[in-house]
């Protein structure tokens, strides 16, 4: 089957019944829900041209101030936790942390979740020092045209994202990669994309839609089309069975959620958690996965699992209440 000819066709139903077909023989129904924690919301790089840091930059005179605190950062890992959602991995610009403080922080958050954390902090060689804390390196490709990724991420060279991965896959950690659709790219670029995941033996990846921000020069782009989106999906599911495939969407675009899934979807991100949770919107959301015929793991509704009477850590109590607040707080139900 010529997988990009039945997307530039617009055979994508085709595509969908025998992706969801291959999913389900090779990772069952279930459905994750996942997070991805940002340590700051600064990058010194700040030229990747779709990216809301690189709208941020300028008006951030001291860097430093953009750092979070680990006590905020711990906290929202353990409202995490309590809703049944993973953390899909810890994120940030470049040039606020070192190595020894992200694997202290990584530490704390395997304690918290029991489970090891993904990472996708930017390219770099300095991976040595981490073990058991960390599940795997994420290499923020983005573009999935070549050409147009030196103009779209002009500072993230493929070359450099390579070398980690490809020293991660040494150092014995899982691999992933991350792709926003929507940035020019054509249906033939998914050959491109597929290289990549065979050539560095990728476990995981990460498909966005386009997320326009403002006064970046995508600000009046359109998102890509939820077929188009599925159809990518799809047919990446049918190359790659085994491969885990986590989708983002936003809320105003709930509506991919059901095509994406039944494209072989493994997990759903990039949610505004805290504008959500408990709401209509998270409700929706379920609704998606439940008519999708997927099992959700976790829960965007239950407001009884924001509360644990075995929780006694003194030091993140405080912020662990005031996100429960955030979640609490809202008007729009």
């Amino acid at each position: 089957m010529n997988l990009i000819n039945k997307i530039e066709t617009y055979d994508v139903l085709d595509l969908l019944q025998k992706a969801n077909k291959i999913n389900i023989e090779n990772h069952g129904n279930l459905v994750t829900l996942e997070r991805a924690i940002f340590l700051s919301w600064y990058c010194e790089k700040g030229d990747c041209a779709f990216c809301y840091m690189s709208s941020q930059k300028s008006k951030i005179k001291d860097p430093q101030k953009a750092r979070r605190t680990v006590e905020s950062v711990l906290a929202e890992a353990e409202v995490t936790r309590r809703m049944g959602w993973n953390i899909e991995f810890l994120s940030g610009g470049y040039g606020l942390f070192k190595t020894p403080e992200i694997k202290t922080i990584s530490q704390e958050i395997y304690s918290i979740t029991g489970k090891p954390v993904w990472l996708n902090l930017g390219i770099t060689r300095d991976i040595e020092g981490f073990g058991d804390e960390i599940a795997g390196i994420t290499g923020a490709v983005e573009v999935a045209n070549p050409e147009l990724h030196k103009k779209i991420c002009p500072s993230k060279s493929i070359a450099d994202i390579v070398d980690m991965l490809e020293l991660a896959g040494d150092l014995g950690f899982k691999k992933a990669i991350t792709i926003i659709l929507g940035l020019g790219e054509k249906p033939e670029d998914l050959e491109y994309v597929w290289e990549l995941i065979e050539d560095l033996k990728i476990h995981r990846v990460t498909f966005y839609s386009l997320n326009p921000h403002k006064d970046t020069v995508y600000e009046n782009s359109p998102q890509p089309a939820s077929l188009y989106y599925a159809g990518v999906v799809a047919a990446t599911r049918i190359k790659f069975p085994a491969l885990e495939i986590v989708t983002g969407t936003w809320i105003d675009n709930l509506a991919n959620i059901g095509p994406l899934l039944l494209a072989g979807a493994n997990g759903i991100t990039k949610f505004p958690l805290f504008k959500m949770y408990g709401t209509r919107y998270g409700k929706r959301v379920e609704e998606e996965v439940k008519w999708a015929g997927k099992v959700l793991q976790g829960t965007f509704t239950d407001i009884n699992r924001l509360e644990c009477e075995d929780f006694s850590n003194e030091t993140l109590e405080p912020h662990v209440n005031q996100y429960i607040r955030r979640c609490l707080g809202k008007k729009d139900r």
